[in-house]
């Protein structure tokens, strides 16, 4: 039932969000440059590696030595406001059609982070990623990592057609007061450095 709902779900997003995410794209690419979509491959089921699509947020801008400079000084007004309104995450309906996410799960994070999860948490990928969930609307990212991977794993454990519902109408929520988008002093979160369970 799960994945009929995913399939069902995103197809009628896609359709009706086609002119809305057209218009996304040019403006992103307008404001933030070409490429106007942000690929990476991510952990997805059972750790397996797919490319995740989301919308640009941040420019390209360097520093002297050619590096990329910090987030916060590449997340422009623009770009935190496709984060802060989640209109970034839109481009994910495609990988939940396909297959490699489902609409409410875990979110994916980095393939570096598979080697540094506890037993516990690494349970997060049991199930597909998921474009919002439990952690989602309890706290966001600010939440700390312990807190995160908790709810993560009491998803996995309680997950139902009914509580994807409840989430995904928190999620909307949630949207709405742009509530925990990013941890305190962060511009987005902090990079995860192993348990300290």
């Amino acid at each position: 039932m799960k994945r009929l709902f995913d399939i069902t779900t995103s197809a009628i997003a896609l359709l009706l969000l086609a002119l809305p995410l057209l218009a996304l794209v040019l403006l992103v690419r307008r404001k933030l440059g070409h490429p106007a979509f942000f690929r990476q491959v991510r952990p997805g089921l059972h750790g397996q590696p797919f490319e995740m699509l989301k919308l640009r947020t941040m420019t390209d801008a360097r520093g002297p030595d050619g590096a990329l400079l910090p987030d916060a000084d590449r997340l422009t007004p623009f770009g935190r406001f496709l984060r802060a309104s989640s209109l970034d995450e839109l481009p994910e309906l495609w990988n939940v059609l396909k297959g490699d996410m489902s609409l409410v799960g875990p979110r994916p994070l980095l393939v570096e982070y598979l080697p540094l999860y506890s037993p516990e948490q690494a349970r997060r990928h049991e199930v597909r990623p998921g474009i919002t969930g439990w952690a989602q609307v309890n706290g966001r990212n600010a939440l700390g990592w312990e807190e995160k991977f908790a709810l993560d794993v009491w998803y996995v454990d309680h997950r139902s057609l009914w509580l994807d519902i409840k989430i995904l109408w928190l999620t909307v929520r949630k949207v709405l007061v742009r509530d925990g988008i990013s941890a305190a002093g962060e511009a987005t979160m902090p990079r995860f450095t192993g348990s300290k369970l």
